[in-house]
């Protein structure tokens, strides 16, 4: 199992920058993969940005040259760095967590941030 604890979110303008972080109760080493995703109001969960265990990354087409995700493996946390915020972006973020055990695959998740972007 996995606690994840994200924080960073809150309101900024149009343009604007902003940081989420997701602490992991566990090596991220031992994490098979790990993420971003949002959703809006009445939506579905949608991917923002990824990656595995061995380093490789996806993105979402609405966010590929604006937000980066990285990672700090001694501090077990992970990272969206989010610039050039629209209005569109305003919706709860969450941090996942992938653990593959045997042929089990577990999916843990944040208790979501909120990001408003004012226009």
């Amino acid at each position: 199992q996995v606690q994840l604890v994200e924080s960073g979110g809150g309101l900024v303008q149009a343009g604007g920058s902003l940081r989420l972080s997701c602490a992991a109760s566990r090596s991220i080493f031992s994490i098979n993969a790990m993420g971003w995703y949002r959703q809006g109001p009445g939506k579905q969960r949608e991917l923002v940005a990824t990656f595995t265990s061995g380093g490789s990354t996806n993105y979402a087409d609405s966010v590929k040259g604006r937000f980066t995700i990285s990672r700090d493996n001694a501090k077990n946390t992970v990272y969206l760095q989010m610039n050039s915020l629209k209005p569109e972006d305003t919706v709860v973020y969450y941090c996942n967590a992938v653990i593959v055990q045997l042929w089990n695959t577990h999916d843990y998740w944040g208790q979501g941030t909120q990001v408003t972007v004012s226009s």
